[in-house]
């Protein structure tokens, strides 16, 4: 893998479907993809024009150890997957998508996202601070920004197209959606690998506020967990020595940058201004920081 951040990959032995918020998808066959993890960020669902040297890595070799850990509760999209040099034998194309790529199976995504949320922040500590609940379940009056919850709670959301923002959604909407079936195994298997990597990551230094899974439904009706997994783009990660309730605490993750961002005169919608030099190096120590804790 290049040590030059990777914007945009270009892997031209393989057809490419589609360019994501960060990852690029190509088609391998009728029944494989492969996925590439560019370097690119998006803050406020924008993709900024600055990618963050070495990220995509990041995201790969986190979610990687992830898929690992978390078989025992779920399939995932790496279940069964050939080798990277199984599909790329050109030297320059593997050597750009080693360490930011995987082998994925092909699968419809369902069309929601399965938010579990610790902490009361963000956009549910807004809607609690105006309603007293997040996603239509009530919450004890008094809690404070950035409190840790009675119980982790699944929040779902809907996928917005790209350049739209999600939209947080009761358990009620997201059976209508996919069904009541699908809906509660997805939020039974969502608690379950959030609590399991609560309690790992806490053993490292690291408190997981909330994440966001996605999941697929395969041919035989089984959930697959697809996508990146608990990863600092899909999460929020707070170092527990620093952690206090009633303040957003600082983060080994992308909020670094949102925070900087609403200091400037933005309005959320493209094109995304560029990122000053110190605040791509610190997110890129950022994410390396947290793999670190993470995975070692």
């Amino acid at each position: 893998m290049s040590d030059a951040p990777l914007h945009e990959s270009s892997i031209g032995s393989l057809d490419l479907i589609g360019r994501g918020k960060v990852r690029d998808l190509y088609a391998v066959d009728d029944e494989w993809l492969l996925i590439v993890a560019s370097d690119r960020l998006s803050a406020f669902d924008v993709v900024l024009p600055d990618p963050i040297p070495g990220k995509g890595a990041v995201l790969t070799g986190i979610s990687e150890f992830w898929f690992r850990r978390t078989g025992e509760i779920t399939r995932n999209h790496r279940t069964g997957a050939p080798a990277l040099e199984a599909v790329l034998s050109d030297p320059a194309e593997l050597a750009e998508a080693r360490g930011r790529a995987m082998v994925v199976r092909r699968l419809r995504p369902l069309p929601i996202e399965a938010i579990v949320r610790g902490y009361l922040i963000g956009s549910g500590w807004r809607e609690y601070r105006a309603t007293g609940s997040v996603c239509g379940i009530g919450l004890p009056e008094g809690l404070r920004q950035a409190e840790r919850l009675p119980e982790p709670l699944f929040t779902p959301s809907t996928k917005a197209e790209a350049g739209e923002h999600d939209e947080n959604i009761d358990f009620d909407t997201a059976c209508r959606l996919i069904g009541p079936d699908v809906a509660g195994r997805v939020r039974d298997v969502a608690l379950d690998l959030y609590r399991l990597a609560a309690e790992h990551a806490r053993a490292r230094g690291i408190i997981i506020a909330d994440t966001k899974f996605e999941f697929a439904v395969d041919g035989d009706g089984g959930l697959v967990l697809i996508d990146e997994v608990l990863t600092p783009d899909s999460s929020r990660f707070w170092p527990a020595d620093e952690y206090s309730p009633g303040m957003s605490p600082p983060s080994f993750d992308k909020q670094f940058v949102r925070d900087y961002l609403d200091t400037l005169d933005w309005d959320k919608t493209p094109p995304a201004p560029s990122l000053p030099a110190e605040v791509i190096a610190k997110t890129a120590e950022k994410y390396r920081e947290a793999e670190r804790r993470l995975v070692a």
